[in-house]
């Protein structure tokens, strides 16, 4: 009884012995706050780096973005012409994002929480400051690293006419739109990223089952995202199938818009609000 009674004045289960206790807890889904804290320290991490590994970072996961295009592109090039050809490619359009998010690279989408939750916990200016460096280093080497990667792709004679002409067919579908209806497809890509990166400490040995099915929603709503798609539309550009004007106010300011406004409004303040009351005060 003793050792029951003390089980349960520490919160344990008196059915189970320490053993066991230690691999149910293993198990339980952690709470908000410490999502919150996993998610934080990462940013923190991220704000302390310099600007030189920023930089070599940001430009590596550029050129990963660029496989979700020439891997959805190979997928579309192979199957037949039919209604459903965008549901199968759309799986494609995961490969950029599996590489740089196991492989630790900086995006970004996923800084627009992870950078944010040590702004909006420490309140300060210097770290507001120190968050608004990250995102342009960032942000500057991933889209240099995409014309980098959309330039190789143009190459002739490097691919198959059946992968040039999906890759023709695939690089105009982020410029289709207006500034509105691109910027609101923005923010649904940039709120799905950041709820992702918000999921990953939960999701444990279903990180890759994670990134899969949100990426692949954003692919199967075309929904743009500034650095893959930055890909397309530099390709584009490079190819002669759309001017740079449309590069600019078709697809990288609205989706630059949307894509912050996601990130950083619905999913970063939004659950930072959520457990703001549990956090301990002068939390840093």
């Amino acid at each position: 009884m003793d050792q029951h009674a003390s089980q349960d004045a520490s919160g344990g289960s008196p059915h189970l012995n320490e053993d066991e206790q230690g691999q149910a807890a293993a198990h339980t889904a952690p709470r908000a706050l410490v999502i919150h804290e996993i998610i934080r320290e990462e940013g923190e991490a991220g704000l302390a780096r310099p600007n030189g590994a920023l930089a070599f970072s940001g430009f590596a996961a550029g050129l990963s973005m660029g496989f979700s295009f020439l891997t959805q592109a190979f997928i579309h090039a192979g199957l037949p012409d039919a209604p459903w050809r965008h549901l199968v490619d759309s799986v494609g359009y995961s490969a950029g994002f599996v590489i740089v998010i196991l492989g630790r690279q900086q995006l970004f989408t996923e800084s627009t929480l992870t950078a944010v939750l040590p702004v909006l916990t420490r309140k300060d200016g210097a770290t507001l400051l120190n968050a608004l460096r990250l995102w342009a280093i960032v942000l500057a080497t991933n889209l240099a690293a995409t014309w980098v990667f959309a330039a190789l792709l143009t190459v002739p004679g490097v691919f198959k006419p059946p992968v040039v002409a999906a890759l023709h067919e695939l690089s105009t579908m982020g410029m289709a739109s207006d500034f509105l209806p691109t910027t609101c497809k923005a923010l649904f890509a940039g709120w799905l990223i950041a709820m992702m990166v918000w999921l990953l400490p939960s999701a444990r040995s279903a990180r890759l089952a994670l990134v899969l099915l949100v990426t692949s929603v954003v692919a199967l709503g075309q929904l743009s995202h500034i650095i893959a798609g930055s890909v397309d539309a530099a390709y584009a550009v490079l190819s002669g199938l759309a001017p740079i004007h449309d590069d600019l106010t078709r697809f990288l300011l609205p989706t630059l818009l949307g894509n912050t406004l996601g990130g950083v409004a619905l999913v970063g303040v939004l659950n930072h609000a959520a457990i703001a009351p549990e956090m301990v005060p002068n939390q840093t």
